[in-house]
C-alpha cells in the first residue's frame, strides 16, 4: 500500500529524525513535497481546509497514494496531557452549517454526510502497540477557525463531542472519500481549549512534537505493510 504522508506545518515535518535537512523533490502549486523515506511521499500543506484539500488531491492525482496519513498537532477538548497521542476514530466538521435549508449541523453538501470514518483506527493503535506506543482513539472536529477558550468551543464541545479540534483533517478525509482511498489521522495534544494558560501551551508545544516525531514515520512504515 503506497502511502502519503501529508502536515499543515514545517514544523511537524521538521519533527521526524533528520526531516530538517530534507529539500523538497517537488513543488505543485506552492505545496513542497518530499521523499520521506524511498517510495513514501510527504508534504507541508498549509493551515486550514483549503490549503489541506488542495494538498491531498495532489496526493492522490500526482503521487497515486492508497492512503494519506495526516500527521500533526491539536487542540484537546479533554483532559488528555500534552504529548497524548490520538488515533482518530471520525472527523466532523464543525463550521459547516446548512441549517436553515434544514439539513443537520455538520452536514457536508454533495457528499452528503456529516461524520467521516478513518480507516481501521483500533488496527492504527494496535501497530503503534506493536511499536512500542500507546495511543488512544477519539473524534476530532475540523474548521477554519484557531479553537480557544470561549462560547463556541463549547458550543463544539457539546455538539459533535470530539477529543480534539484542529483544522485540517476533516477536508483531507473529504478529498479521500471522493477519490475511494483510504485515511488515517494521527495527531499529538498540544494545547487544551478550556485551559486558561492554552496560549503558552500552544506557543511551547515542543513536548507534543517531540512526541509526534518519534512516531508518525514508523507507522507509515508499517501501514505500507497493510493490505
Amino acid at each position: 500500500m503506497k502511502i502519503g504522508l501529508q502536515f499543515a506545518m514545517p514544523a511537524e515535518l521538521h519533527a521526524l529524525p533528520g526531516a530538517k535537512n530534507l529539500i523538497p523533490m517537488e513543488t505543485i502549486s506552492g505545496v513542497p513535497f518530499y521523499e520521506i523515506a524511498p517510495g513514501l511521499p510527504a508534504c507541508v500543506g498549509g493551515i486550514s481546509k483549503v490549503n489541506a484539500a488542495m494538498a491531498a488531491e495532489i496526493l492522490c492525482l500526482r503521487f497515486g497514494v492508497d492512503m494519506i496519513l495526516n500527521a500533526g498537532v491539536a487542540g484537546c477538548a479533554t483532559d488528555l496531557p500534552t504529548g497524548s497521542l490520538v488515533i482518530a476514530s471520525d472527523f466532523v466538521q464543525h463550521d459547516v452549517d446548512t441549517t436553515a435549508v434544514g439539513d443537520p449541523i455538520g452536514l457536508v453538501s454533495t457528499v452528503n454526510r456529516a461524520e467521516f470514518p478513518t480507516w481501521e483506527p483500533e488496527r492504527c493503535v494496535a501497530l503503534l502497540r506493536e511499536l512500542g506506543v500507546q495511543a488512544v482513539t477519539g473524534r476530532v472536529a475540523t474548521g477554519d477557525w484557531f479553537a480557544v477558550k470561549g462560547s463556541r468551543s463549547r458550543w463544539i464541545a457539546d455538539t459533535f463531542r470530539p477529543t480534539l479540534v484542529e483544522m485540517e483533517g476533516g477536508a483531507i478525509a473529504q478529498v479521500c472519500l471522493r477519490n475511494n482511498i483510504r485515511f488515517a489521522a494521527l495527531k499529538s495534544v498540544s494545547d487544551h481549549l478550556f485551559s486558561d494558560h492554552q496560549a503558552e501551551e500552544y506557543f511551547d508545544f515542543g513536548h507534543a512534537l517531540e512526541e509526534l516525531g518519534k512516531v508518525v514515520l514508523p507507522l507509515a512504515l508499517a501501514l505500507q505493510k497493510e493490505e
